[in-house]
């Protein structure tokens, strides 16, 4: 039996920037091929901060809230802040992922620095 936090719970019940958003500075995916899981993160910069963030997830409970929560981390950062989380930075604020599925935290800082390379590129 897995075992969830009440934070990654909370994620999963009620996860916060759900969405794509139109016209984004940035967007990227990434995916977990093993189980099927995938993460795509839409964002805007403004004045070098990531000022709006969205996430769509295909996946299990621990791949929406680590989404949910990479994009709460995210939010309001400087780009390079934002660029410099790491999964265990989501596990930690998840209040920690059963072992199996920790690979999903590193699914979701995949698809949000895909987003900032995206939008680097672009401007």
């Amino acid at each position: 039996m897995r075992v969830y936090s009440d934070a990654a719970k909370e994620h999963f019940t009620n996860p916060r920037n759900v969405g794509t958003l139109s016209e984004p500075d940035g967007k990227g995916s990434d995916a977990n091929p093993s189980c099927g899981d995938r993460t795509t993160i839409t964002l805007r910069v403004s004045s070098g901060r990531v000022s709006e963030i969205a996430f769509r997830t295909f996946g299990c409970t621990a791949a929406i809230a680590s989404a949910s929560q990479v994009t709460e981390l995210a939010l309001g950062r400087p780009v390079d802040g934002a660029w410099a989380l790491e999964p265990a930075d989501v596990l930690n604020a998840l209040g920690g992922l059963p072992p199996d599925k920790e690979a999903c935290a590193l699914m979701a800082v995949g698809a949000l620095r895909a987003a900032l390379l995206d939008a680097r590129v672009r401007t």
